[in-house]
């Protein structure tokens, strides 16, 4: 047995009851076998979050065996559905493999989506890949506001959550085209008209906070996000680190984004930094770390694999669910 499949075993028997295996960063990246690296600095930069810092180094170590890995259960999960189909007595029908990622805001989980997209839609069996977030299934503001929702956006009841399910359900159903709202993070609302058209692809990704989240029910369904993916991810941090980079993100933003006449955060952009800084606390305090702690952060042990960041924003640890 080679150094790194013994670092692995390690790793792996550190928690006797743990239903994950755990790796180390560099035990993880042993795992990418010959995989070969289809990105470059230019993608990189193109993909990139604000404030995310990511390197050609961690997407060999991290998101590379990620991609084999999902590449693999992609395939078997083709083969499975060819069996049914044969069962059946029926032509194959095109099926869509479908990853949720969860987390929460400004941990990275959607430049993890971005960078899994890109890398999975250069494997040569599954060349066609859809990302979605559930932004776009947030309810308008004119709703939210009429509801008294505004400052709990993001929260589950934020959500369409039944449009939501009803475009899972289609995808899962091959059907031919399926359409999503878009959503504007410049103008904070549902962008009136705009689609996205899904057509049968290989692979959707579907990112968002809440998407693993299971209860209560109070609308008389039993269905959940979850139950429509076949893999499942959680980027998750220690939640002081991810303040910081809240409160870094919020900088950023104030001297670029929300400097546009026409960002639903223009008014934040003439504040001092001093007052900047605070207005960013207290929107995590009072909103964002309280949907973490209530809602987000107990969904994580429903992930099949966790992927938690040290205070640089990179991975350092890697848990797979045992099967």
């Amino acid at each position: 047995m080679g150094e790194g499949a013994e670092d692995r075993m390690r790793g792996a028997d550190d928690e006797e009851f743990s239903p994950y295996l755990r790796f180390s960063a560099r035990q993880w990246g042993a795992l990418r076998a010959s995989t070969p690296l289809s990105l470059d600095e230019a993608d990189l930069e193109r993909l990139r979050g604000i404030n995310v810092e990511l390197s050609l180094d961690e997407v060999v170590r991290i998101y590379l065996p990620l991609s084999r890995l999902l590449s693999l259960y992609v395939a078997a999960s083709q083969e499975l559905y060819r069996a049914s189909d044969t069962f059946l007595g029926k032509l194959p029908g095109k099926v869509p493999f479908i990853i949720g990622i969860a987390g929460s805001v400004a941990v990275g989980k959607s430049t993890t989506a971005r960078v899994l997209e890109a890398l999975l839609e250069r494997w040569p069996a599954h060349p066609k890949v859809d990302l979605i977030t559930t932004d776009g299934f947030l309810h308008p503001n004119k709703v939210l506001a009429e509801r008294g929702l505004m400052e709990r956006k993001g929260f589950p009841e934020s959500y369409d959550r039944r449009r939501l399910l009803r475009f899972l359900s289609a995808i899962k159903s091959g059907a031919p085209a399926v359409r999503a709202p878009v959503y504007s993070h410049l103008t904070y609302d549902i962008v009136d008209g705009a689609e996205v058209v899904v057509e049968q692809p290989d692979i959707v990704i579907v990112e968002g906070l809440n998407v693993l989240q299971t209860g209560p029910v109070d609308d008389g369904h039993t269905t959940f996000v979850s139950d429509y993916f076949d893999f499942s991810i959680y980027v998750d941090a220690a939640t002081d680190h991810i303040r910081r980079w809240y409160v870094e993100r919020f900088l950023a933003l104030r001297q670029t984004a929300f400097k546009d006449p026409r960002s639903f955060f223009r008014r934040f952009a003439a504040l001092s930094d001093d007052e900047a800084e605070a207005t960013a606390i207290r929107i995590w305090t009072e909103i964002n770390e309280r949907n973490l702690g209530e809602n987000i952060a107990p969904t994580r042990a429903r992930a099949d694999l966790i992927l938690h960041k040290g205070p640089e924003h990179s991975v350092s640890e890697v848990y797979l669910r045992r099967l």
